[in-house]
């Protein structure tokens, strides 16, 4: 009867069989893998997308906010913010860009341009002056290095 049964059985850990910090499927899931309640819906309304598209439609015709909002979103894309141009004073040196900022307010103002906008073209603005104040730097340290004044 001993025979039959392994003595040396080894059995998995209880609790937490892996170290922390420490995955016990470090790949992940693989890309693409859908789940068994996604597979199943999609297995169950097959053939029923043209069934279900035209209700919607009848119930949007209808008057229902829902299926109205429902159709829409998928018919209209969504609103994408499109470049528009604006006409900013050359950027030099430091003291060009309030004037660029104003005139980003100014477009602002008169809704040529939204606030997006105005955000990325102020982004840009700073790392213009990054740049011109990285210039001015290196300018005055190779003056002072020359034995001449900075300014």
């Amino acid at each position: 009867m001993s025979d039959i049964i392994p003595q040396n059985r080894q059995y998995r850990p209880r609790g937490r069989p892996f170290a922390k910090g420490q995955s016990g499927n470090p790949a992940g899931r693989r890309r693409g893998c859908r789940n068994k309640a996604t597979r199943a819906a999609e297995a169950y309304l097959d053939g029923e997308a043209e069934t279900l598209a035209r209700k919607a439609v009848e119930l949007a015709l209808a008057g229902n906010p829902l299926a109205m909002r429902l159709c829409l979103e998928r018919t209209i894309a969504p609103r994408r913010e499109r470049p528009e141009p604006v006409a900013l004073p050359p950027l030099r040196n430091t003291a060009d860009l309030a004037p660029a900022m104003g005139a980003v307010a100014a477009a602002v103002a008169r809704g040529l341009i939204t606030t997006g906008q105005a955000a990325e073209l102020s982004a840009v603005f700073a790392t213009v002056l990054r740049a011109v104040e990285a210039s001015e730097f290196d300018r005055q340290l190779r003056a002072i290095e020359h034995g001449h004044s900075p300014g």
